[in-house]
């Protein structure tokens, strides 16, 4: 494997659907990798064929991704998984570094079901990958060191941020980012549907929406506020912002966005113990 700043020469896919159509794309735009040295593998053509848009070479065989890189991404749903890693240990090595990008399948599964000392780490994704914002996470296992590390967590910037975290933070982080797209669109949607009950065009409205979202949320990682901060700059004595916030205050949305995150984590820690 190549040292701490370069990249391997070949990335596989096992598995092609959207998330791992996403992060391809992102190693491919951001030139970390050449699109012919990504090899992706599925069942069938229905996924291949976007990788085949993008210029990746694409097989129908699990063990030759294996058999052709060294830097494996394992993207497949999480409850085929198991039969997945069970078909390709026989051709795993000490020089292939392995990442799972499944749901609820937890480092000690993975462990369990490759060869000894493989170097294993999980990752967390979500949605926005496909547009290279994504918010990913990354936990390592007992034997993927410090270049392992920063190797994939390096690639996956592509992609959008990528922190390293303990596993335990694994589910928190599919409750807080990975279902907390759905929470932010519908929060979106609501905004604009305010708007919209007080005369604004739809498409208007909702563009506006997510503009305003885009905006806040690239304020706040530019200036490392803390949002009361940012929340309290836009507020004056007895104008529009105090008021409608009031009325948020007696919805309960504080509330229910922090609810939501909770069951969603709770969700996804049941699932890691199936």
């Amino acid at each position: 494997m190549a040292a701490t700043g370069t990249y391997p020469q070949r990335v596989g896919f096992v598995g092609a659907g959207r998330m791992a159509e996403a992060i391809a794309q992102g190693l491919i735009r951001a030139g970390k990798v050449e699109a012919q040295q990504v090899l992706a593998s599925a069942p069938t053509d229905r996924n291949l064929c976007h990788f085949q848009a993008l210029g990746c070479q694409t097989t129908h065989s699990n063990q030759e991704v294996l058999q052709r890189c060294s830097l494996v991404i394992f993207a497949t749903k999480p409850q085929v998984l198991p039969a997945v890693l069970a078909e390709v240990a026989p051709v795993v090595t000490s020089e292939h570094i392995l990442v799972s990008v499944a749901a609820g399948v937890p480092l000690h599964t993975l462990e369990k079901l490759l060869p000894p000392h493989s170097r294993v780490l999980r990752v967390s994704p979500n949605l926005p990958c496909v547009v290279q914002e994504g918010a990913m996470v990354m936990a390592r296992g007992l034997h993927a060191g410090n270049s392992e590390a920063e190797l994939v967590q390096n690639l996956l910037a592509a992609c959008g941020q990528c922190e390293e975290v303990p596993e335990a933070y694994v589910d928190i982080h599919t409750g807080l980012s990975g279902s907390g797209v759905a929470f932010v669109c519908t929060f979106s949607e609501a905004l604009a549907e305010g708007a919209i009950k007080m005369g604004m065009p739809s498409s208007l409205a909702y563009r506006i929406a997510a503009q305003t979202l885009l905006g806040t949320a690239k304020m706040l990682q530019q200036k490392g506020q803390h949002p009361a901060q940012l929340r309290t700059d836009v507020l004056t004595p007895a104008g529009t912002t105090i008021y409608g916030l009031h009325a948020l205050e007696q919805g309960g949305v504080r509330a229910a966005a922090m609810s939501a995150v909770e069951a969603a984590t709770c969700r996804a820690r049941k699932l890691s113990w199936q």
